[in-house]
């Protein structure tokens, strides 16, 4: 199935993968409170690395209209899913994320026949 208007899918799917990325930068900022809690606590390093994550989270769903830019979404969900080691609550949230974007990938390529690259060329007529 593809979208009768790519163009406008596209730009669509770029809006949910920018709201994604935010809500993750978003998440990861929360973090810190729950590892303060428990075990080692909040050093400097685990602190530095959340609030690292967290700005390129948000950065990168600032350039969602780029070409580029679903491919750094899809690298930052790494990195994301790999907070499990710092807070247990972590690998479930970090795996929710993953997963909406994993589908969000199946999405775009169903209706622009690609997860990633610019939108075709909308058909003449």
């Amino acid at each position: 199935m593809t979208a009768p208007d790519p163009v406008r899918a596209g730009r669509a799917l770029g809006g949910a993968a920018a709201a994604i990325l935010l809500l993750e930068g978003i998440a990861v900022l929360f973090v810190p409170r729950g590892i303060a809690q428990s075990g080692d606590g909040l050093t400097g390093f685990r602190l530095t690395v959340l609030i690292v994550l967290a700005v390129l989270l948000i950065l990168a769903s600032g350039v969602q209209r780029r070409p580029q830019g679903l491919v750094v979404g899809t690298v930052l969900q790494v990195p994301l899913l790999l907070t499990g080691f710092l807070g247990s609550a972590m690998w479930l949230v970090g795996g929710v994320f993953v997963l909406i974007w994993a589908y969000l990938l199946q999405v775009r390529k169903d209706l622009l026949g690609s997860p990633f690259g610019p939108p075709p060329a909308p058909p003449a007529g």
